[in-house]
């Protein structure tokens, strides 16, 4: 019996220690801080760190293309709040998105370079993110991208390789009245801007089903291309302002950019918006020659008159001649953006921002503040209640 207990002994002294250590040396072998390790399937949400905002992490990595677009800057610095990690991918000059690092602490806002026609560079942006929203569109057509190229076979290309890299979440930027057929008031056959937006959704859809749309009316805010395309002087003719109809029975239901980049991030972070339809109005529908007329008292230029476009051979003429300007159209104004003037905001009974939660600005609330860089003697030191309140427009409330 003493001589079994004292081979135990032995083995547990030598041989077991030998084995022990054997063990050890392989673990820390195998799991050396040299060595490279990767996770597989990973799970963002178990990364979790931190009590929220910009310095924290909430587990979501969204990948953001559009990013340095006027709504883009918003939809960013509302993600980078909420502690989102966020990749931008770019074209052109990357002082374009510089600004765009500070909406996120240090290492949670990354850049790289890309092309929309270039999937492998599209696929590395979205290989480690979760969720990707497409912002990408343009207002005209240039040498380079056509609208097709632009709203169907890059939105396609967006959805179909977010599917393919096993993104959960696809948010993508339609625009509304693209669902419906435009006769054509200025130009024949309608907007083509709203046609491809249409088929864009349906190459959206086909590509990546559980994709959730957002369909925006026309969005003001700074830098926007509404409230300074009318305010613009390359839009009239002088003391002369063209619309359609004169801006008569056309109405617009203008929302706010922030309400819109809102209403992205909570349905990027609702997973029942997925696969829905949001359209994007703001809560007051407004006559264009009503709201027009209101601009022009804020700005303190009422000695103006509108008319009806139709048949001003000049105004087609301009139109037509900035859209062959090398860099962009001066106050982005061309043929299809008139034309898109004349198509009335319609809504078809689907979810709205509100369904989303957002608490919608009204446009009174801003329109002083937007249009100011715009007012007639600006930098004059004018005397308390000098100058009378512009008097407000008529509007209907909407649904």
């Amino acid at each position: 019996m003493k001589l079994v207990m004292a081979l135990q002994r032995n083995i547990f002294m030598g041989y077991g220690v030998g084995v022990k250590a054997g063990v050890l040396a392989g673990v820390q072998q195998r799991y050396s801080s040299s060595d490279v390790r990767f996770l597989m399937k990973p799970n963002p949400s178990a990364l979790k760190k931190g009590r929220g905002g910009r310095s924290s992490f909430s587990g979501n990595v969204a990948t953001v293309f559009g990013a340095s677009g006027f709504i883009g800057r918003y939809v960013c610095n509302r993600l980078g709040k909420t502690g989102t990690q966020i990749i931008i991918p770019y074209r052109g000059d990357h002082y374009d998105v510089l600004r765009l690092k500070l909406v996120g602490d240090l290492g949670q806002v990354l850049f790289m370079f890309y092309n929309l026609c270039d999937e492998d560079a599209i696929r590395k942006a979205i290989k480690h993110s979760n969720v990707v929203i497409n912002l990408v569109g343009r207002d005209w057509e240039t040498m380079n991208f056509s609208f097709e190229q632009v709203h169907v076979e890059g939105a396609e290309r967006l959805a179909r390789l977010s599917k393919e890299m096993g993104v959960e979440r696809f948010i993508h930027l339609s625009a509304l009245n693209s669902n419906v057929e435009h006769e054509g008031y200025y130009v024949k056959g309608g907007s083509k801007f709203l046609k491809t937006k249409g088929l864009g959704e349906q190459a959206v859809r086909a590509a990546f089903p559980e994709a959730t749309i957002i369909r925006p009316s026309d969005v003001y805010g700074q830098e926007d291309r509404f409230l300074r395309y009318y305010a613009g002087i390359w839009r009239h003719q002088g003391r002369l302002l063209p619309l359609p109809k004169a801006g008569k029975d056309i109405w617009k239901q203008p929302v706010y950019v922030s309400d819109v980049a809102q209403g992205i991030v909570s349905a990027m972070n609702d997973p029942e918006t997925a696969g829905k339809i949001y359209e994007a109005v703001g809560p007051r529908r407004y006559e264009l020659s009503e709201l027009v007329d209101w601009f022009h008292r804020v700005m303190r230029k009422d000695g103006y008159m509108r008319y009806d476009m139709k048949w001003d051979l000049s105004f087609k003429w301009k139109a037509r001649m900035t859209e062959f300007l090398p860099s962009w159209p001066l106050n982005t104004l061309t043929r299809d953006k008139v034309e898109r003037e004349a198509v009335s905001d319609t809504t078809t009974g689907l979810p709205t921002l509100e369904d989303l939660g957002v608490t919608l600005t009204k446009m009174e609330d801003r329109i002083a503040w937007e249009l100011k860089p715009y007012r007639s003697g600006n930098y004059y030191d004018e005397e308390l209640g000098e100058f009378e309140p512009p008097e407000p427009p008529k509007f209907i409330a909407a649904a």
